[in-house]
């Protein structure tokens, strides 16, 4: 599962990082190995934010009218703006044609991207990969009656996007050791409120709990988008459960718990380490309990394994397929109807990243797993009471996949 571009990684995401200087050579070697003729990038009104990154755009500019920028697969790229904002792709490589009026600039259009057929856009049929669907109905309308032919731009939005650095890898490395320390060192601090050296138990909330996961990340020198999540019983079962002070459940032995725990390093580029655990409280689970955990559990490493077998016979593996691997373990069983989302998120310094999804049931995700990209594998089973989610991260690379940090094997006992 090579690719011309593997190497191309290293993504900063936030607004200052936005000096990259966009690899042309290694653009153009991605449209030549994929059969493209060329990739048209358009924005107005920031529409399209991969389109800024990719070209090394400022996130920030004022930009009041459309403009186009062609890359072909061989020879030089082309630029069109208007003429009251022609200076607004001047910091890439090109040829420069300008335009004022709507009529000037289907012209102009049609002679940019005149002995072009097959044109990569920001655009997924049927909207399948809404992630990627940047680009107006309208536009592609248009570019299609110039007798074009538009394919998706998933897989290169990946390619440029989604593989990361030796150097961000590393920093992924770094938070998924101090996050799984954290985690093991947080079921104790449960039980010592619970089950005091002296003294009654003390009330202890999922609130108190997510404060306390914060406070242990801060000391790490770690960052993160909301949460982390902690929840119990019937609280598992809402993916997204957020606690707060005001909205909170207390947790008692007996109970189910959930945690939900994600974040990264805060230098620029940095890569998220997300991971989902459940355990009970002061007690041996339920047979319930069990075979839903053991079934969460065996629809992961079944995802894990059919990403590690194609890495490792060099065969492409597109998201979907990891997905259908794990959904199927778990429909098997009976309990399809209550895994609600996808198997796995693309990671990079955003916590939901730009490239390759694991699924099947929200969209259906035909981007290719690429080498030297992270994601998350994440299946769970919903029931009214409780819900269980088992969630690891995986990184690649040429000829290999794996795990990157410690893998839930059995429910833990607080």
């Amino acid at each position: 599962m090579q690719c011309p571009f593997a190497q191309a990684g290293g993504r900063p995401r936030p607004a200052e990082s936005y000096n990259l200087i966009m690899n042309l050579d290694a653009i153009q070697a991605a449209l030549r190995e994929s059969n493209i003729d060329g990739w048209l990038f358009y924005d107005h009104h920031h529409r399209d934010p991969i389109a800024a990154h990719i070209l090394g755009l400022d996130p920030n500019a004022h930009i009041t009218r459309r403009w186009y920028y062609f890359i072909p697969a061989a020879g030089e790229p082309r630029k069109l703006v208007h003429r009251i904002e022609q200076g607004r792709l001047d910091s890439l490589p090109g040829s420069r044609v300008l335009y004022s009026g709507w009529q000037e600039l289907a012209v102009r259009i049609e002679a940019m991207l005149s002995g072009f057929s097959t044109i990569a856009m920001q655009y997924s049929p049927n909207n399948d990969i809404m992630y990627i669907s940047m680009v107006d109905a309208g536009t592609v309308e248009f570019v299609r009656s110039l007798g074009k032919r538009i394919v998706s731009s998933a897989n290169l939005v990946s390619q440029f996007e989604a593989v990361l650095s030796a150097e961000q890898m590393e920093t992924h490395s770094v938070a998924q050791r101090a996050i799984d320390n954290i985690l093991a060192e947080g079921w104790q601090e449960i039980a010592r409120y619970l089950r005091p050296s002296f003294g009654s138990p003390v009330p202890y909330t999922e609130y108190d709990h997510v404060q306390w996961l914060a406070n242990a990340m801060r000391r790490e020198g770690l960052i993160w988008e909301h949460g982390p999540n902690v929840s119990v019983n019937a609280n598992c079962s809402d993916s997204h459960y957020e606690p707060t002070a005001d909205n909170t459940a207390r947790i008692n032995d007996g109970d189910f718990v959930l945690i939900d725990i994600w974040g990264r390093l805060e230098n620029p580029g940095s890569v998220y380490y997300d991971i989902t655990w459940t355990g009970v409280v002061g007690r041996e689970p339920s047979e319930r309990e069990q075979l839903v955990f053991e079934t969460v559990r065996n629809a992961r490493d079944a995802a894990i394994a059919a990403v590690e077998q194609a890495f490792a016979q060099d065969r492409p593996i597109r998201g979907f397929e990891a997905d259908d691997a794990a959904r199927a373990v778990i429909t098997a069983v009976g309990f399809g109807d209550y895994f609600t989302h996808r198997t796995g998120h693309n990671i990079a310094e955003e916590i939901h990243g730009p490239g390759a999804h694991l699924d099947n049931l929200e969209t259906h995700d035909e981007s290719l797993l690429l080498p030297n990209t992270c994601f998350s594998v994440e299946p769970g089973i919903y029931l009214p009471d409780f819900g269980v989610r088992s969630e690891i991260d995986m990184m690649t690379a040429p000829g290999k996949a794996w795990v990157t940090g410690k893998i839930q094997t059995e429910l833990v006992r607080i």
